[in-house]
């Protein structure tokens, strides 16, 4: 069974950055289409960015594009998440999730953020608070 954990939330004023983990277990990272979702108190679930299972495809939301970073290593089977120039509105829990493309057809295409039906495995989330 694949298992995702996230690391790396905290607090950080505004204008810091972070660096959010991602660890795979169970399962190559080479076979899995990675996201990153967060999700603010009282509000929906946001896709952030996004990762092929190739690794040669990324997408972002267009809130965060230009500020964050997506990368990964499959040796590790971990995913990072850079968040530079944070804002307050970048306050969130942020949980990274995987889906199967080979299998469901689904995964990190287009030039669409990640929707949140499209994946099927998810993290515990770390949270991250911008704040002064």
């Amino acid at each position: 069974q694949l298992q995702l954990v996230e690391s790396g939330g905290g607090k950080v004023q505004p204008g810091g950055s972070l660096r959010l983990s991602c660890e795979v277990s169970g399962a190559s990272l080479a076979d899995y289409s990675i996201a990153w979702f967060r999700q603010a108190p009282w509000a929906d679930r946001e896709g952030v960015s996004c990762i092929s299972s190739s690794g040669s495809s990324t997408n972002y939301a267009h809130s965060i594009q230009g500020r964050f970073t997506i990368s990964r290593d499959v040796a590790e089977n971990t995913v990072w998440l850079q968040m530079n120039s944070l804002e307050p509105e970048d306050t969130a829990a942020y949980y990274c999730a995987a889906v199967h493309p080979a299998t469901t057809g689904r995964g990190c295409m287009g030039a669409m953020a990640p929707k949140e039906t499209e994946y099927d495995f998810w993290g515990q989330g770390t949270q991250v608070t911008v704040s002064s």
